[in-house]
């Protein structure tokens, strides 16, 4: 079971099929077996060496509490790590909504070691949604997911909430991100579900800078978990077309 250390941390990852390198990087209260659930994993493992990261809080990574070790330059330090532990220089790099943000933290970090970046499911200009009574909390944030989708929120027992807490509190870092995703020399994908509130920013986005886009069905979750084997194929023709 390989896992990668970073600043006193074990970040766990999965490795299937050979090939270039891309870096997959999950969203809050997902994991490393997702991409492979949702079919990801499968339309690219015959072309590409898919390592799917457990991000810091979640999976089998480790899961502190302290909020000082959740911040972008250290995720991205983690991403980094891992490629570093298979013996990488470059890897094209994938994340959906907290992933995403980890991806520009890596575009804004360590733009030297990406081959391409592809961010899904995240507005890296405004972050986090607002709720009806302003900036989305925690605590109304863990509420919904366990109302609405207990399956993935039964594992954040209170010894755990801690980080995952971090994990939600910290991608309200922003600064730098526009710039980094700009300034990286990689071809950039911008992908969402239509449904999702980052979709129309996102492609307008795209559109006025010249990037790489893809909208495929679904909402924020429904998108990745409904039409994954899609997002995959758009992913695999993205990173063969840079």
């Amino acid at each position: 079971m390989p896992f990668a250390n970073h600043r006193g941390q074990r970040i766990h990852y999965t490795v299937e099929g050979t090939g270039p390198l891309i870096v997959l990087q999950h969203g809050l209260l997902l994991d490393a077996a997702s991409w492979k659930q949702c079919g990801v994993v499968d339309a690219l493992a015959d072309r590409f060496r898919v390592v799917c990261v457990d991000s810091l809080g979640h999976g089998l990574s480790d899961k502190p509490a302290d909020p000082a070790l959740y911040n972008q330059a250290q995720r991205a330090g983690d991403i980094v790590a891992v490629i570093d532990d298979l013996g990488g220089e470059r890897a094209h790099v994938v994340g959906h909504s907290m992933g995403g943000w980890v991806a520009v933290g890596v575009a804004r970090f360590f733009p030297a070691r990406l081959a391409s970046l592809a961010i899904g499911g995240w507005d890296f200009l405004t972050g986090l949604p607002r709720g009806n009574a302003g900036p989305l909390t925690y605590g109304a944030f863990i509420t919904f997911a366990r109302r609405t989708a207990p399956q993935l929120a039964e594992w954040v027992t209170p010894d755990l909430e801690g980080g995952v807490r971090a994990c939600f509190d910290a991608p309200g870092q922003l600064d730098g991100a526009k710039d980094a995703v700009l300034s990286s020399r990689v071809p950039v994908l911008l992908w969402n579900g239509q449904d999702d509130g980052p979709h129309a920013p996102m492609q307008r986005f795209a559109a006025e800078n010249g990037l790489y886009a893809m909208s495929v069905p679904g909402d924020h979750l429904g998108a990745l978990l409904e039409h994954g084997a899609a997002i995959g194929r758009g992913i695999r023709s993205f990173v063969g077309r840079g």
